[in-house]
């Protein structure tokens, strides 16, 4: 409902001191706000005196007509609060200067009251009230989706970037590194993990942080991590290995087993063979049937040597082609192997019985001519399973 003669009369003594209260405003006032003094002038002259000119007299223009509401009345606040997202201004300072605004208008028009003016005080205030917040939503609102998509590109941009240096497409002294902290030794892991069926994007991204997160913690700083929900890649960009219960941090934030191989880099121009290096020997200890944990090379030296293409490779895979389309057997020999040959482990693991296990075995070697019982037969399985799994 309009306002009554006597408010709009106490606000209208307020309208020749607009230009006085802004710089009031973006000069004293604001001032005493911590962070508010390290702004340029300009900025404060101009942009931010301007802001407060224009929201005292959007007041002004609500006193005349306290339900209208244009369309556009808050753009200038948008982009103002745009800008100082940009710029890095903190959000808190930036809603205190539109809270200690509104107390300076408030003051404002107590000075201009006079005896008798009580309840147009309490009018005008009513509106100062009604008004402010959605003022202060806006501005909130525009700063956090500006921020939102600030940090969005930038995440964009250091995933690229870190993408180009795992995959060797960043020169060694290209001046991005520094942007990555990187100059010195650094760790490169390989992370794999079970895929949990039926996931969504956002259980998926909940995970990855806390992964993120438990990184971050352990090697005490920002770890450089290209991860989805099957594992991923991440360079540590400091001389600092990791330690052998990561795995098991990683397990209990992800609720998924987790297995890390691990690869020391000299320097950003070895990131991108450390990183294929820890690449294949996750996958040679998944392939062997290792537990998940801390893997490194010299835990799979043998089989990362056995797993090596040369022109023989095809050959030796080619020995298992018989029991090809018998996945159980081949199920059997991979746990046979990863529990030394010990048939018990074996049949207990797949809960057989372990006459089953030395059946199935002897299938094996009846069809592909391995002799298991032999160093050469382990050693030439071991190879034919490692370059097969290479194939798919």
């Amino acid at each position: 409902m309009p306002l009554s003669p006597e408010a709009r009369s106490l606000a209208a003594r307020c309208e020749p001191r607009v230009n006085e209260l802004a710089r009031r405003m973006a000069r004293e006032a604001f001032e005493e706000l911590p962070g508010y003094g390290d702004l340029p002038d300009d900025v404060k002259d101009l942009e931010i005196a301007a802001t407060a000119r224009y929201g005292v007299r959007l007041f002004l223009r609500h006193v005349g007509d306290p339900d209208a509401e244009r369309p556009g009345s808050h753009r200038l606040f948008r982009e103002r609060a745009a800008q100082r997202a940009e710029e890095g201004m903190p959000l808190h300072l930036l809603l205190r200067t539109h809270a200690l605004g509104a107390y300076v208008l408030w003051r404002a028009l107590c000075e201009a009251a006079q005896p008798g003016d009580e309840a147009a005080l309490v009018e005008l205030v009513d509106v100062l009230l009604r008004t402010h917040p959605a003022i202060v939503g806006a501005v909130a609102e525009t700063y956090l989706d500006e921020r939102s998509a600030l940090e969005a590109e930038q995440h964009a941009q250091q995933r690229s970037l870190v993408r180009g240096l795992l995959d060797g497409m960043v020169p060694p002294g290209h001046v991005l590194l520094d942007q990555l902290q990187l100059a010195g030794p650094a760790y490169v892991l390989a992370l794999g993990m079970d895929v949990a069926p039926s996931e969504g994007p956002v259980a998926v991204r909940r995970r990855l942080r806390r992964l993120q997160s438990v990184l971050d913690h352990t090697f005490g700083v920002a770890a450089l991590a290209l991860l989805d929900g099957a594992g991923g890649r991440v360079i540590v960009p400091k001389d600092c290995p990791p330690p052998a219960d990561l795995p098991r941090h990683l397990s209990r934030a992800s609720g998924l087993h987790v297995r890390v191989a691990t690869v020391r880099a000299e320097g950003p121009e070895h990131i991108p063979d450390a990183a294929r290096t820890a690449t294949e020997v996750l996958r040679i200890a998944r392939v062997c049937g290792l537990p998940p944990g801390l893997h490194r090379l010299d835990d799979v030296l043998l089989e990362y040597h056995l797993s090596r293409r040369n022109e023989s490779s095809h050959l030796i895979a080619a020995l298992l082609d018989p029991v090809a389309e018998r996945p159980e057997l081949l199920e059997t020999l991979r746990t046979h192997l990863a529990h030394q040959q010990d048939r018990r482990a074996t049949a207990e693991t797949l809960g057989l019985h372990p006459n089953t296990v030395d059946n199935r075995l002897a299938k094996i070697a009846e069809s592909t001519g391995i002799e298991l019982s032999s160093p050469r037969g382990t050693a030439l399985a071991i190879a034919a399973l490692l370059l097969r799994d290479a194939d798919q």
